[in-house]
């Protein structure tokens, strides 16, 4: 059966963009962590957080780098396969990304390249100033990034020219400010820092149990910082993901019925741990239920009333017109629940990590390590499940209310064209994991590096070292 260029430019753009936010959470995530560890230098001198801040700035150097390859990608997905969608969004989308782009993305770079180079060169406090500031750029990049992602999920502050068939930005404020952007920012932010913290957590264990003669005390702390950031974040992501729950059940209620395969409206309503039925969702065969869970995490009522698919089909049918307005209900249904599923997960094993370094301890055992370089993997995996039901959630929607996704796909794209980039962009990346992983396990497995003898800026313990 051929498949159709819109169902091909959606895998495409679902691969790329998932793909292309591996390395985002990790680039926010330890951009900060990094900053972290040098003010620590800073303030106490010990040569244990400087050696610890250079060695997690090459990893967090070669994640950015591949971060910024693999992001070019996703500007060529808008004139190539949603050049309707990229009309009809334009005047929107140009304030919040050229800011992004001018602002956020330079100071980012600009104050990067500042700290590459600034070892020796700039006084301490300064340069410990410019790994902050490209820290805060990283923040600010997913702020107005995040913004233009919300308009989709519900617009605000435009008007529709039907002259010219496109939305036009009449108050930028409501879009920088809009319902959906101010708890999705902080939801995905702390979800970065999970993934950041996991991240050095699961090296400095790997260390501590591999290698526990070389480094102790520098893994040890790296570890128990890495584990407490995992956890304190992790706990944000639980109480931010509550309140964007009864956002999204405000702005959009078929995506939480879908979240919950919930056909009928109910009052109260319960969450299903676990469901098993039939492959389009709307029949159940045997499912495991905790009462009352759903109305919380829609209304904040543990009585609060759900509506369900069917009621707003119905509803929908009258404001928009006949069509299925429904998402793919498995995909909904499973991807919410792995990602509270995996974070969950990781927070557990972080617990288990600060456990096995208690009181002075170093951890042994072989299961420890085996769960724990798990934990960069487990966030990774909850936000990209994270943002599969947040876009596929809101299908049939390319903008809620008042784009079909269908409508956004380029009208002179063919099959073979987009079947052709979808390969060579595939290709490309997966050569590119090979070599971003290839790079981090072969510094990760260097250690840490010696501060003896006089240091140049450039020499093997320079951040820029692997480029060499």
């Amino acid at each position: 059966m051929p498949v159709d260029a819109l169902d091909l430019a959606r895998w495409q753009f679902g691969i790329t963009t998932v793909y292309h936010f591996l390395f985002v959470p990790m680039t926010i995530g330890l951009s900060g962590l990094v900053a972290i560890l040098q003010t620590a230098w800073v303030r106490t001198g010990d040569d244990r957080y400087l050696r610890l801040t250079k060695f997690f700035g090459k990893l967090f150097l070669i994640n950015i780098a591949m971060g910024v390859v693999t992001g070019i990608v996703q500007e060529f997905q808008f004139g190539m396969n949603w050049s309707d969608y990229s009309r009809f969004v334009g005047d929107i989308f140009g304030a919040p990304l050229a800011i992004e782009g001018l602002v956020a993305f330079f100071l980012e770079s600009t104050f990067l390249g500042l700290w590459i180079f600034g070892w020796d060169r700039l006084s301490k406090r300064l340069h410990l100033a410019t790994i902050w500031l490209v820290a805060i750029g990283t923040v600010l990049s997913a702020y107005f990034i995040l913004a233009a992602n919300s308009w989709m999920q519900h617009p605000v502050g435009y008007r529709y020219d039907k002259a010219s068939g496109r939305a036009e930005l009449t108050d930028f404020g409501a879009v920088l400010s809009n319902k959906v952007v101010l708890v999705t920012f902080p939801h995905t932010i702390l979800a970065a820092y999970m993934v950041g913290g996991g991240f050095i957590a699961a090296v400095g264990l790997w260390h501590l149990i591999r290698r526990p003669g070389q480094d102790r005390d520098a893994f040890r702390t790296a570890t128990r910082f890495g584990a407490v950031t995992l956890i304190v974040a992790g706990v944000g992501v639980a109480i931010s993901g509550d309140i964007q729950g009864k956002v999204m059940t405000e702005v959009q209620p078929m995506k939480m019925a879908a979240a919950e395969a919930l056909y009928s409206t109910e009052q109260p309503a319960s969450f299903s741990l676990f469901t098993i039925g039939t492959l389009n969702g709307s029949k159940e065969v045997f499912a495991l239920k905790v009462p009352r869970v759903l109305s919380f995490l829609a209304t904040g009522h543990l009585d609060g009333q759900v509506q369900g698919i069917n009621n707003l089909q119905s509803q929908y049918e009258k404001t928009y017109g006949p069509g299925d307005y429904s998402p793919n209900i498995p995909v909904t249904y499973w991807a919410f629940r792995l990602m509270i599923g995996v974070g969950a997960l990781a927070a557990l094993i972080g617990l288990w990590t600060l456990w096995a370094l208690r009181r002075g301890r170093l951890p042994t055992s072989r299961w420890l390590l085996a769960s724990g370089l798990a934990l960069p993997i487990l966030p990774l995996l909850g936000n990209s499940f994270g943002w599969i039901f947040t876009e596929m959630g809101r299908q049939p929607w390319i903008v809620f209310g008042l784009m079909h996704t269908a409508a956004g796909v380029s009208p002179g794209t063919t099959s073979g064209e987009v079947l052709t980039s979808l390969l060579v962009f595939t290709s490309l990346y997966g050569a590119l994991a090979v070599v971003e992983v290839g790079l981090l396990i072969r510094f990760i497995r260097v250690g840490l590096p010696d501060l003896s003898g006089d240091e140049g800026p450039d020499d093997a313990d320079s951040p820029l070292a692997f480029a060499y």
